[in-house]
């Protein structure tokens, strides 16, 4: 017969945390991250021409005034240049003369 030598380690409880892993790694589910490919412009555009009439007019978020702001913002259209506001004042100033004419002519005409 073989005789066989049984060795028996012992830790104190200070090392024994230190050298045995007491968690239950085993058991947790693992931590999985999401596989979805980032939606790109192009799904962006094609998500917004289905949603177009489901997204509400106006609000401050997730609105198309949202949105019109927000890009104006980014592009900078919103500033009118002095061409164009020199235009808008003439504009302004004809639709007035327009409207004095017109009631002089009608002064005018109730006289006669």
């Amino acid at each position: 017969m073989e005789s066989l030598n049984l060795v028996k380690e012992v830790r104190g409880i200070n090392t024994y945390n230190k050298v045995v892993d007491t968690s239950f790694s085993e058991l947790v589910k693992p931590v999985t991250t999401s596989s979805a490919a980032p939606v790109t412009v192009a799904d962006f555009f094609n998500y917004y021409g289905q949603l177009f009439y489901d997204i509400p007019v106006t609000g401050s978020t997730n609105s198309h005034t949202y949105l019109i702001q927000q890009s104006t913002a980014y592009v900078g259209a919103g500033s009118i240049d002095q061409e164009k506001q020199a235009l808008i004042d003439e504009i302004n100033s004809l639709r007035e003369q327009i409207i004095q004419l017109t009631s002089t002519y009608l002064n005018i005409s109730n006289i006669s």
